[in-house]
């Protein structure tokens, strides 16, 4: 899966002249670790905040403004994505057979993505299956990457002619020579502030389907009448996602939940406030429309890192063109947060959002490119590496449960009598006298390592999940 996983031992490859070798010696293909390690530090992270952050809400989502640990995982993701086509797409020089790639790989990753986040799959928790077609959630994360990855992919190819050109050596000559990768991101940022600012939203309001909730059947109006806001209930980004695919198809638990004006034990999730606005009770989408198509600004970026890995071949060049890019937009979110400009918010994807967990993975790739490819430090991450050679495998079994729902399927009188959570109290939570401290560990070791062995063994059998 070129936008989480490499598809075989072949991809991703980077050709590095071997030092002290003639000119007519060909360069040997050197498999580029540093990506595959970055790939498994995301889909770990994804598992740590999912199922830890319950106990430790200071790692999950943000409410609203702000960032937490949970909130780099995304971006991650889609920079690694821009990565991996900068340098797949290069392997087929055939444009017809590039395009009918991605398309398939697209239509793969909707797939996926309905399957799993929308609705089918209760994991691990809840032991059902199936889904009311009426309240099926169209949006998700696979679906926020094929929609990246289509996109920048087409650029990608559609735009060969002026990539197949000399690179000179002014610095910014790189950015020139991929142009429309450029113009693409100034009209993505066009197109998306013009939306959230420009768009009204009136007032609405909407009824509560679950039969669970103790509001069911009632409906709750909201009060808008406003443009350019960016709070809970009156921003654009919902607005649009209400309209087009409807309040019953988004999100029923976002992170705004566990915020102070929902309920008294934010940031932990809890009983709402008897003076809580109607919006805490009301759906929204954290990878819906306009959102999504902010993010491929993420993507954008993981492309120009990608091709600065092909065009410079010196360790140096490369590491300051990624060092001063990182820190370039690190800054930039950080001022336009820290001024009121724009605020930094992974729900609504600000451009202050994109900018401060872009920066933050050209950071991080480039720890891990100094540490690993460049000082063969490779051995200390051997289990993120073999998550990342086999992320799909990982992120679904794990990061959406289906294996934990599959084991807490076998139980014995009690459905809360299964494998899964015997370990949890018995080895974990019952050693360390803590939930908190036992989940932490239990996630740490039960399922991120457990996974990274498991990963290990099906690389050393040859064994990938690929799209």
């Amino acid at each position: 899966m070129t936008e989480i996983k490499p598809e075989t031992t072949h991809q991703h490859s980077l050709l590095v002249p071997e030092p002290d070798i003639s000119d007519q010696k060909l360069p040997k293909s050197k498999r580029l670790a540093s990506l595959d390690i970055f790939r498994g530090l995301t889909v770990a992270l994804m598992i740590f905040v999912d199922d830890a952050g319950g106990e430790w809400p200071m790692i999950g989502h943000a409410p609203w403004n702000g960032c937490n640990l949970a909130d780099f995982v995304m971006p991650f993701f889609l920079f690694i994505v821009g990565m991996a086509i900068a340098l797949s797409l290069k392997r087929i020089p055939d444009q017809f057979a590039a395009i009918r790639r991605v398309i398939l790989r697209t239509l793969k990753l909707l797939f996926w993505g309905l399957l799993l986040q929308g609705g089918f799959s209760h994991a691990p928790d809840k032991l059902t299956y199936g889904v009311d077609m009426k309240e099926i959630r169209w949006c998700g994360i696979l679906q926020r990457i094929a929609l990246s990855y289509l996109v920048v992919a087409l650029v990608e190819i559609f735009t060969r002619k002026s990539q197949a050109e000399e690179l000179s050596s002014r610095w910014f000559s790189i950015f020139k020579l991929y142009a429309w990768h450029w113009i693409l991101g100034a009209g993505v940022i066009v197109v998306y502030l013009a939306i959230i600012y420009g768009t009204y939203v009136p007032d609405w309001h909407f009824t509560i389907h679950d039969k669970d909730n103790v509001n069911y059947g009632k409906s709750f109006p909201v009060t808008c009448n406003v443009r350019g806001k960016l709070d809970p209930p009156c921003n654009a980004v919902g607005y649009i996602d209400r309209k087009v695919l409807g309040i019953n198809h988004m999100y029923h638990h976002p992170a705004w939940k566990r915020s102070i004006a929902c309920t008294e034990n934010s940031p932990y999730e809890g009983p709402f406030r008897r003076d809580a606005p109607a919006w805490c009770y009301a759906p929204f989408e954290p990878e819906g429309i306009i959102s999504s198509i902010s993010a491929i600004l993420s993507t954008i970026i993981g492309v120009h890192f990608g091709h600065v890995l092909v065009h410079l071949k010196g360790h140096s060049e490369r590491l300051k063109n990624w060092a001063m890019m990182g820190f370039a937009l690190l800054i930039s979110g950080l001022i336009l947060h820290f001024t009121h400009a724009i605020p930094l918010n992974k729900q609504l994807y600000t451009l202050s959002y994109v900018s401060i967990t872009s920066g933050a993975a050209a950071l991080v790739f480039s720890a891990f490119y100094i540490a690993v490819d460049i000082w063969n430090f490779r051995y200390l991450f051997l289990p993120l590496e073999w998550i990342g050679m086999n992320a799909m495998l990982v992120y679904v079994m794990a990061a959406e449960g289906i294996f934990a729902g599959f084991i807490n399927g076998w139980y014995y009188d009690d459905p809360h009598n299964t494998l899964i959570y015997w370990i949890q109290k018995h080895i974990f939570i019952g050693v360390w006298h803590s939930r908190r401290v036992g989940i932490l560990l239990y996630v740490i070791f039960a399922e991120i390592l457990f996974w990274g062995v498991v990963s290990g063994i099906l690389h050393s059998l040859g064994i990938y999940w690929k799209l």
